[in-house]
């Protein structure tokens, strides 16, 4: 070979062996690809022997993602991409929604259903107010009481009979007058004996004073007697027993009892009182007190869970109802159903107005001086409709 073309050869070499030191020297470049609980090292493709088609040769199987190994080494989108640019695309998909595009919901026609209970009934009607009346109105008010009556009776459609209270004291009642109005005990008729006699009155009276005075079983003991659906069957000391019950005043608790003994004072009140109605009473009759009291308590009832399970809906119903009936702690709670949206959907208007109406009947809150801001006045133009 001649002498040029080996020293050709010769420099040809040491080039390649130049390029191969500066290659050695060059930093390596890792790629890693990583979110919130992993990361992946990405390797550059290579064709060594060991690599097989099941083993990606860019996936580092070491530290793996969940989702590369459940679609085992490739990417969802058929490439790698980093988690930004899927986030873009995903929001520029979004951002690009075809006009015509509606919830699965509004395709299938499908509504959220009314909320129900089964201390409401289905068919409560909506209370019509005439042009120009006012919530109170005479009207009004004797829809609101037809209302408390139909909550009344489906509630009594849910509970049993209460029974007959068990004498638990051994004080002497000696004082406590159990004549009927006939004159003998327990002869009295379902609707007479709702309605309070003047001896009732003296027996009840005697019963608060009793309690306010600490002798809780003696004043509860009187109550249960004029409670009792067999014997005096009296609304308001059904609700007071039904009080006793739930709270244990000189007695053993027992909320289910006491929610049976308000649901019977309810009931026995709406019995009076339909029947005012029919007569053509427009603000009830002679029981008309012991229907809201009841129809609050049961508000009460379903409110806490005391007794019975709660059921937001029929609390912030029998709140309303008994609000409208002229209920001043009735009208500050169903106020809070509506800030809260407990039981129905949020109303800052609605819970204004009955705020201001417990205000207007001396049940003033604290913090709440925006209930009388311009915009949450009535306009009294309008014929109003309330559920």
């Amino acid at each position: 070979m001649p002498f040029k073309d080996l020293l050709k050869k010769k420099d040809k070499g040491e080039e390649q062996q130049q390029d191969t030191a500066a290659a050695e020297e060059q930093p390596v470049f890792l790629f890693m690809r990583s979110d919130t609980n992993t990361q992946e090292l990405i390797r550059p493709p290579t064709f060594s022997s060991h690599n097989t088609p099941d083993d990606p040769p860019y996936a580092d199987t070491r530290n793996e993602s969940k989702t590369s190994r459940l679609f085992k080494g490739r990417s969802r989108s058929g490439s790698v991409v980093s988690t930004a640019s899927v986030s873009s695309r995903a929001s520029q998909k979004s951002n690009t929604k075809s006009p015509n595009s509606r919830r699965l919901s509004e395709r299938l026609h499908l509504k959220k259903a009314e909320p129900t209970s089964e201390s409401v009934p289905q068919d409560l009607p909506d209370i019509q107010l005439a042009t120009g009346e006012e919530d109170g109105g005479d009207g009004a008010e004797s829809q609101w009481e037809k209302r408390a009556t139909m909550l009344a009776r489906k509630n009594e459609q849910s509970r049993s009979r209460p029974a007959t209270p068990l004498g638990g004291s051994t004080t002497d009642l000696g004082s406590f007058n159990d004549m009927s109005i006939s004159g003998r005990p327990g002869s009295a008729g379902r609707h007479e004996s709702v309605v309070s006699t003047k001896q009732t009155d003296d027996n009840i009276q005697e019963a608060i004073r009793l309690h306010e005075a600490g002798e809780l079983v003696t004043s509860t003991s009187m109550f249960g007697r004029l409670a009792d659906p067999n014997g005096e069957n009296n609304a308001l000391s059904q609700v007071l027993y039904g009080l006793a019950l739930r709270h244990g005043w000189g007695c053993k608790p027992d909320p289910a009892e006491a929610v049976k003994y308000l649901s019977e004072a309810a009931s026995n009140a709406a019995s009076v009182e339909d029947l005012a109605l029919q007569a053509g009473m427009k603000k009830g009759g002679a029981a008309k007190g012991e229907l809201v009291l009841a129809i609050f308590e049961l508000a009460n009832c379903f409110r806490h869970g005391w007794g019975v399970q709660i059921d937001k809906f029929a609390a912030k119903q029998y709140y309303e109802t008994a609000a409208n009936l002229g209920d001043t702690d009735a009208m500050n709670e169903v106020a809070w159903c509506y800030m809260e949206g407990f039981g129905c959907k949020k109303d800052k208007y609605a819970a204004a107005k009955y705020y201001r109406f417990a205000e207007q009947a001396g049940s003033k809150t604290l913090g709440n001086s925006w209930i009388w801001k311009e915009k949450y006045d009535p306009d009294k133009t309008v014929p109003k409709k309330s559920k």
